[in-house]
């Protein structure tokens, strides 16, 4: 009802309408990369320009994670096997 108006509002969107909103296409807000739509980098310069790229897989990193958080391998490896991760 207010779209064109001169009136400050915006929509409410989730996740799934907001890389469709036409302000958010023109702006460049999200970005497809190797089909995963995500947000993309916030800050842009004109010299610069942030890099991106393939987001990591789900428990991508889970083992390198618990090993700096201090856990051994073995306790690694019971987790795993748990079907904790």
């Amino acid at each position: 009802m207010l779209e064109g108006t001169d009136t400050c509002f915006a929509p409410v969107l989730n996740f799934a309408e907001a890389p469709r909103h036409p302000h958010n296409i023109a702006r460049g807000t999200f970005l497809d990369i190797d089909g995963v739509v995500q947000p993309a980098p916030a800050t842009r310069f004109s010299r610069s320009a942030p890099s991106v790229g393939k987001p990591p897989g789900v428990g991508e990193h889970t083992e390198e994670i618990l090993r700096t958080l201090g856990l051994d391998s073995d306790a690694i490896v019971n987790m795993r096997e748990a079907g904790i991760f």
